[in-house]
This record gives C-alpha cells, sequence and structure tokens, in this order.
C-alpha cells in the first residue's frame, strides 16, 4: 500500500485521546476480540463478542423498552476533538508513506473521498464525515467508556470510530494468528467506516436480533465488511490518495476477516464452534461479503438484509 506523494492531508477529523485509564466497555460496533473477563484472561478468556446496539434515537427508535448507555456528561466530552500532537506533522501522501500515524489519516482522507461520491450517487442519503479517535487504554465516547478490550468500534451518537492502535499486533496477530500487513488497518478502518454508513442510511434500525448464524447483527456485520470492500476496489483503481494497492494488501484484507470470523474466535478460545453464539458471522462469510463489496461495488450487492443466504 503506497499513498500518492503530492496528496495533501486533511488532519481535522482525526484525533488522538492518548492514555486512558480502565473502566467498563462501552457500546458500540466493533470487530470482536479475546476479552479478559475470565481469570487469566486473554485467548482463553471469554470472547467479548456482543453487539450493542445503543441508543433509540440513533437507531431510528429501534430500541424499545429503554436500556442504553447513560451519556448525559460523556457525549459532550466525545464530541470535542481533543488536543494533540499525534498527527500535527501528517501533511502528505509523501508523510503517509514514512509514518504509519499519517497512513492512517490517508486511509481516513480516502474513505470520506469515497463516500462523500458514493453514498449521494448510490442512495438517497446525503453523506457527512465521521471522525475518528486513536486511544490508548481506555477511552470516554458517546456510547460511555470504552478500554481496549473491546477492539476497534464505531460509536453512533457521536459518530466517530475509536481504534486502539495495538490491537492489530497484540490481538489480530499474535492472539487470532492473522498474518498482519499495512493494509490490516486499513481493511478495520474500512468495516468501520461501514457502520457510520449505516448509521447514515438508518441500517441500524433494522436490527433486533442480535445472536445467531442468521441474525439481523450477523448481517449488520456482514454488510460493513462488503461496504470496506467497495471502497478498497476504488482505492485499488486509484483515487488519488492510494496509488499503489495490489493483490498483496487484497489477501491482507481477507486474511483479517477471516481471523475475526466468529468460528475462528470460538475456536481460538478453546470453545467448540457454536453458530448459536454468532454476532458477527464465519470467516468463510466475512471474506465472502468483502470480496461482494470487492467486485460488484454497488449498495445494493451489499443489502445482506434481503440475503436469503448469507
Amino acid at each position: 500500500m503506497r499513498f500518492n506523494p503530492k496528496a495533501r492531508l486533511d488532519t481535522s477529523r482525526v484525533a488522538d485521546g492518548g492514555r486512558g485509564g480502565g473502566g467498563a466497555g462501552g457500546g458500540g460496533m466493533r470487530i470482536p476480540i479475546p476479552g479478559g473477563t475470565r481469570a487469566g484472561g486473554g485467548i482463553g478468556g471469554v470472547i467479548i463478542i456482543i453487539l450493542f446496539v445503543v441508543l433509540s434515537q440513533c437507531m431510528g427508535g429501534g430500541l424499545t423498552g429503554g436500556g442504553g448507555t447513560d451519556t448525559s456528561s460523556a457525549g459532550t466530552d466525545a464530541s470535542r476533538m481533543d488536543d494533540g500532537e499525534r498527527y500535527a506533522n501528517c501533511t502528505s501522501g509523501a508523510d503517509a508513506n514514512e509514518d504509519e500515524d499519517c497512513a492512517r489519516v490517508a486511509v481516513e482522507n480516502s474513505l470520506v473521498a469515497y463516500w462523500d461520491k458514493t453514498l449521494p450517487e448510490q442512495s438517497d442519503t446525503d453523506f457527512s464525515p465521521a471522525t475518528m479517535k486513536t486511544f490508548s487504554g481506555a477511552v470516554q465516547t458517546g456510547c460511555g467508556q470504552a478500554t481496549s478490550q473491546v477492539g476497534p468500534f464505531y460509536c453512533p451518537p457521536d459518530q466517530r470510530i475509536y481504534l486502539d492502535t495495538t490491537f492489530f499486533k497484540d490481538v489480530l496477530e499474535k492472539q487470532l494468528g492473522g498474518q498482519g500487513g499495512d493494509f490490516v488497518e486499513a481493511y478495520v478502518i474500512g468495516h468501520e467506516y461501514g457502520h457510520h454508513i449505516q448509521n447514515l442510511l438508518g441500517t441500524m434500525g433494522q436490527v433486533k436480533t442480535q445472536q445467531g448464524a442468521d441474525s439481523d447483527a450477523v448481517r449488520l456485520e456482514l454488510q460493513a465488511d462488503c461496504y470496506a470492500g467497495m471502497w478498497t476496489k476504488d482505492a485499488s483503481d486509484g483515487d488519488g490518495i492510494l496509488t499503489d494497492l495490489d493483490e498483496g494488501d487484497i489477501q491482507e484484507a481477507l486474511d483479517s476477516a477471516k481471523a475475526v470470523g466468529d468460528d475462528r474466535i470460538q475456536q481460538k478460545s478453546g470453545q467448540g464452534v457454536d453458530p448459536e453464539g454468532w454476532t458477527h458471522g464465519s470467516s468463510e462469510e466475512r471474506m465472502r461479503w468483502f470480496t461482494t463489496g470487492y467486485e460488484q461495488g454497488t449498495l445494493e450487492a451489499c443489502d445482506t438484509f434481503s440475503a436469503s443466504e448469507l
């Protein structure tokens, strides 16, 4: 993965929250990772794969019976972009080619450019960008406080992607056996941005069942993978920001999708494969829907909610 060295980077939507203290996991749309809720934690602990669909006002009234996360104070904090120097030197594609932080900014810029063009073209929905915040340890969000154990996630109330960058080495590679590579983080960010598109489209209001191989939660996650594939295809064709995306990068994305499949995570945790507990889809399904988005490139093709088979 290489970037156009002459591309100008916009850091206005990307912030860093530094290192926070511990706390309970917050709600949001997330990739599942091994948790530490059982003594000893790590890969042998309970897998955090619960999909929280939070705040009825963000779901178009999709939730009933109250509940949700109290964001009366968290939302104000989460809506404010933080002052920080982590991304201050990211001004060009040349910087992105030399620095992984700047590469993250370039990926975000590419996603914004793609969806700003694609969403209005393929739907009746206007596009507004998400923001993105990196952190270490814990972070306060519009979905409540979250720790690094929840993995990368999107929070609908503040329309922000949260990313603990230690996830890729510590969890995706070491614990889940992913092969790694420079496009892995781009795939994950593309997946989380897919949740933002779902939020804008009102798709989250369709989520009624939150567990099981054919559940709405699984359909939501597979659709986000499909949306990530849509963006990847556009970027591979050259979008003015990404200039050198090759088959190796696509394989890194597919390997990452495989690594975070529910069946793969259950196996890695020492459990038997139990589709009734799935919230994100199997490895094969996640790879297949990413490929569908990559090959067909339309919101219609990514309509997992109408698919008879996943």
